[in-house]
């Protein structure tokens, strides 16, 4: 085995096929119409992604498909847009005029439902309120708030006008919004006073003074009235919503947009700890998420979605808002914690609203276990047909448990792989054409053409572990790095000449499904063995007491390097030294003695970021005996970390 190849040690060979009943009904329900149109969609991208994007409106038809020019890429050349008409305006005419845009529930349990038609008419009043504030095309617009309605007003409305909106997640502090809005040069903000978590008021607007404090370029803030917490409004720069949309008209009419006029951009925190301004533009970021919104959730007209993601992230700016939107989707959208008031939330929501297809992070999943099967089974949720995770890989377990206790046993699962950078989802198993196998994010989407190579860029053997790439381009990838190509060039593009290395390692199977094995930076060499720590993690998963593990390498003498496991235990098991002893031969038997954790911790939880993904980096300090250090501005909770420090073994 060469230094550079990541072994693959999973032993998962379950398959879950469609249900005939949902193959029948399903907009794509055979593998071997997937299997066609995919070929054409590799054979002929420009061809295919010339009519996906028929589908949606242009003032312009584009003239040219795409232009290449690694690693840079524009796409519908020549071509205008405007991607809040396809959301909105588009729908009116026919029999989606009246139907539900989004249902929202605010944590309090205020529900507000707003029609295509009503969601129009805040997005003009809204689209007007901006202009007449001076915000123009190309300007630069930040949207700090909780998860309300509004918030995606202020995205449609941006998109509607051509200003370039960076969403910053509610749960940030005001250092983060300050550098953001820093980088970006924003114009205005946009917050609210506060919004409710776990039964608490977040104060977004009083962060949001401290940073634009900071902030030269900042020239207005608009700030919305949701808890009544009170609030400094500052003079000429700060402006009442409720003010703006009842003097601004509820007419406007969208504007022709160059399909690479920036729509957005979206923060990722790099290792030094200086955010990635990660840019995407309009109409290949429009005809991307619209046509994987459409065959990976598979939308027919009555389904009632729910993405639970929030709107600071990418699967809530592709899943919540743009890609169902120009689908003529019903979105749920929910403002507050999964376990508020108890940990039943969000399986009331799923009753009380008639959720058809759920989409959620595996980390909440790991939650859910550890909460206990009784939350779930005093609700119905009879009315779920489709189950999909985001965020990272998913331990087939829970994946199994996902699919049983929440979806009945009776409800796909589309595992899906995707990137901030990506835009829309690049793999997942097409609900009613693919089989599942759990853990494994199955088969690329339309027009991607993904590959797992070796550290020299040949192609590595079925079921080698290696580098996962994307070596053609494809509509919704990002454009640069905002405000600094080269590091675009240098982050993306460097590791293979023209290719797109996506930072995590994997491998594909036998039957060409991918099995994503964790970030190359978390892959460890353990007595020659190179392991993905998400294959151990599983391992552990599988263990009847155990609802959540992560796994981290620290150096040893002996072996190179050693793991170390936290883990977290299932409801009311308790840590023993029997159930160390009898996880860690789990570990050797199910994998084999090289995987063995030299230590386990037992941690009532781990280090996370706003997101959810486990911060390796973080116990990789801790695991070691040192206090963990570098940037920790997406840390969900400092006090779990703090915990862990506090228990730090000798």
């Amino acid at each position: 085995m060469s230094e550079a190849t990541i072994e693959s040690v999973s032993h998962e060979h379950r398959v879950f096929p469609p249900t005939e009943e949902f193959s029948k009904r399903a907009l794509i329900g055979t593998r071997e119409e997937y299997e066609a149109l995919y070929r054409r969609s590799i054979e002929d991208p420009e061809g295919f992604w010339a009519e996906q994007a028929q589908a949606l409106h242009w003032f312009t038809p584009p003239q040219k498909t795409v232009e290449w020019k690694a690693p840079f890429s524009k796409w519908f050349v020549g071509g205008t847009t405007n991607l809040a008409y396809n959301c909105l305006d588009r729908h009116l005419d026919g029999p989606h005029r009246n139907k539900a845009a989004i249902i929202w529930e605010g944590e309090p349990g205020d529900i507000r439902v707003l029609t295509y038609f009503q969601l129009w008419r805040e997005v003009c009043r809204f689209a007007n309120a901006l202009t007449d504030l001076g915000i123009e095309a190309g300007d630069r617009v930040g949207i700090y708030m909780g998860m309300v309605p509004e918030a995606a007003i202020a995205m449609l409305a941006c998109a509607r006008i051509g200003a370039v909106h960076s969403v910053v997640f509610g749960g940030f502090a005001s250092d983060a919004v300050r550098d953001r809005m820093i980088d970006a040069e924003a114009k205005a903000v946009i917050t609210q006073d506060g919004t409710y978590r776990r039964g608490s008021v977040v104060p977004l607007k009083e962060q949001v003074d401290k940073a634009v404090d900071q902030c030269p370029n900042v020239e207005h803030v608009v700030v919305l009235r949701r808890t009544g917490n009170e609030i400094t409004m500052k003079e000429g720069r700060d402006h009442d919503w409720a003010a703006l949309m009842e003097t601004a008209s509820p007419k406007h009419e969208a504007p022709a947009l160059d399909a690479e006029h920036p729509l957005f951009i979206l923060y990722t925190s790099g290792s030094t700890g200086k955010p990635k301004g990660v840019m995407h533009t309009t109409g290949g970021y429009m005809v991307g998420t619209y046509l994987t919104s459409k065959y990976v959730f598979d939308l027919q007209e009555d389904d009632t979605y729910w993405c639970t993601a929030d709107v600071g992230w990418i699967t809530g700016h592709s899943y919540i808002v743009y890609g169902p939107l120009a689908n003529a989707a019903t979105a749920v959208m929910y403002e507050g914690a999964p376990n508020s008031p108890d940990p039943g939330r969000f399986w009331s929501i799923v009753e009380r609203h008639g959720v058809t297809i759920f989409y959620t992070a595996p980390t909440a999943v790991r939650a859910f276990v550890k909460w206990g099967d009784d939350w779930i089974t005093k609700h119905d949720l009879s009315s779920l047909r489709l189950l999909g995770t985001v965020g990272e890989p998913i331990n087939p377990e829970v994946w199994v448990w996902y699919r049983e206790t929440v979806g009945g046993g009776r409800c796909p699962i589309v595992d899906t792989y995707w990137q901030t950078e990506t835009g829309s989802i690049v793999m997942t198993p097409l609900p009613g054409a693919v089989p599942a196998k759990p853990g494994s994010c199955s088969v690329p989407f339309f027009g991607i053409s993904a590959k797992v190579l070796r550290e020299d860029g040949s192609e590595a053997a079925p079921n080698e572990g290696g580098l996962l790439v994307i070596d053609k381009p494809w509509p919704s990838m990002l454009r640069t790095v905002w405000g600094d190509d080269e590091r675009f060039r240098e982050q993306y593009f460097s590791r293979f000449d023209g290719i797109y290395f996506t930072g995590d390692g994997a491998r594909r199977d036998e039957d060409g499904f991918f099995w994503v094995v964790g970030r190359i930076d978390d892959v460890v060499n353990v007595s020659g063995h190179r392991l993905g720590t998400a294959e151990i993690e599983s391992s552990l998963v599988a263990h009847d007491d155990v609802a959540e593990a992560a796994v981290v390498g620290i150096p040893d003498e002996l072996t190179g390097q050693a793991l170390v496991a936290f883990v977290t235990l299932k409801g009311d098991r308790e840590p023993s030294p029997e159930l160390n002893q009898a996880l860690m031969d789990h570990v050797a038997g199910d994998i084999g003695k090289f995987a063995r954790p030299k230590r386990i911790r037992f941690a009532d939880a781990v280090p996370k970021t706003r997101s959810g993904k486990i911060m390796r980096r973080l116990l990789r300090d801790l695991a070691a005996g040192k206090q963990a250090h570098g940037d920790m501005t997406t840390l969900e909770d400092i006090s779990v970390l703090a915990t862990l420090q506090e228990h730090q073994e000798e």
